[in-house]
């Protein structure tokens, strides 16, 4: 009998969250909707933000560049995987946009999920440049907290997480005062830029 409560509990505990992961994570099929959704998204992520910071309109305006990024984060016990997508957009005359995506795994003791968005900012144009051309990847120590000083975060509230670089993490409740990016992975997204058809 305690072997098959067993069965049925660790069953639960993974077919729950995987079920709120398709119920959440209803993909758009071909690459124009998927542009069409991240946008979407973005607009909705900046809305947000503006509203519980309204300074934070001019930071991005006067900004090199900015990306939003929506990610799912799952918990399955033990470990934890969240995976999204999000876009970068060069301020300037071309107003450019690029596809991102991310990817984050880690052992932690959790069950949920828990969907959340993030805002970065580029001050620095070559930083953008090799986050859209290289990739991006955050250590297991790079988690940043609310902090001053010279970055400017005491007044803007963006957390700076690397040179020329800060982030706005936004949370079910609100702004989050630390930013959870260890471990975390970011590279152009081919399939979404079209980058497969020019070749």
């Amino acid at each position: 009998m305690k072997n098959k409560l067993w069965m049925i509990f660790l069953m639960g505990s993974l077919i729950i969250p995987m079920t709120c992961l398709a119920a959440v994570n209803m993909k758009p099929q071909t690459a124009a909707e998927w542009r069409d959704y991240l946008r979407y998204r973005r607009d909705q992520t900046l809305d947000e933000l503006y509203q519980l910071k309204p300074q934070a309109r001019s930071e991005i305006k006067k900004a090199k560049g900015y990306a939003t990024f929506t990610s799912l984060n799952v918990n399955l016990i033990f470990a934890s995987v969240t995976g999204g997508r999000g876009i970068v957009h060069e301020n300037g005359f071309m107003g450019k946009d690029t596809f991102m995506r991310m990817a984050q795994g880690g052992l932690g003791l959790g069950f949920g999920v828990k969907d959340f968005r993030a805002v970065f900012i580029f001050d620095n144009k070559e930083v953008m440049e090799k986050f859209i051309n290289s990739g991006w990847s955050f250590g297991g120590e790079a988690d940043a907290a609310f902090k001053g000083g010279d970055t400017g975060a005491a007044t803007s509230g963006a957390i700076a997480i690397a040179p020329g670089l800060r982030v706005y993490q936004l949370t079910q409740s609100g702004l989050a005062l630390q930013a959870t990016v260890h471990g975390t992975k970011y590279w152009r997204d081919a399939f979404v830029n079209g980058d497969d058809d020019a070749n």
